[in-house]
């Protein structure tokens, strides 16, 4: 149950942000639905592999590259669903920032445990 809500507050979240946001265009509700569930499926099998394979990036700057790991699962997600586009590597990484920041805040609030 805490996953159904956790995707239906991630859902909300995208379709909000890339409301305001430039440079982000998410179809509908439906689509951005999509997204975080895909986001979900992303952040478990394929950021790990890109977090190791990055290592020594992520070592020498301190942990900022995993920014950037995290703007190209966003740029990668765009690839996979159709309806989610984000205009820029930068745009995906204030993205992310954006929907992290916001994710913490709401979880805090709803009470979503890790």
């Amino acid at each position: 149950m805490n996953l159904i809500i956790r995707i239906i507050v991630t859902a909300g979240l995208v379709f909000g942000i890339a409301h305001f946001l430039p440079g982000v265009h998410v179809a509908g509700p439906f689509t951005a639905m999509v997204v975080a569930v895909v986001l979900a499926l992303l952040n478990v099998f394929i950021k790990p592999i890109m977090v190791l394979l990055t290592l020594p990036f992520t070592i020498v700057t301190l942990g900022l590259f995993l920014l950037v790991v995290n703007g190209l699962m966003i740029l990668l997600c765009t690839k996979i669903v159709g309806g989610f586009t984000v205009d820029s590597l930068w745009v995906a990484i204030f993205f992310s920032i954006i929907l992290s920041l916001s994710q913490s805040i709401v979880y805090s609030i709803v009470g979503g445990d890790k």
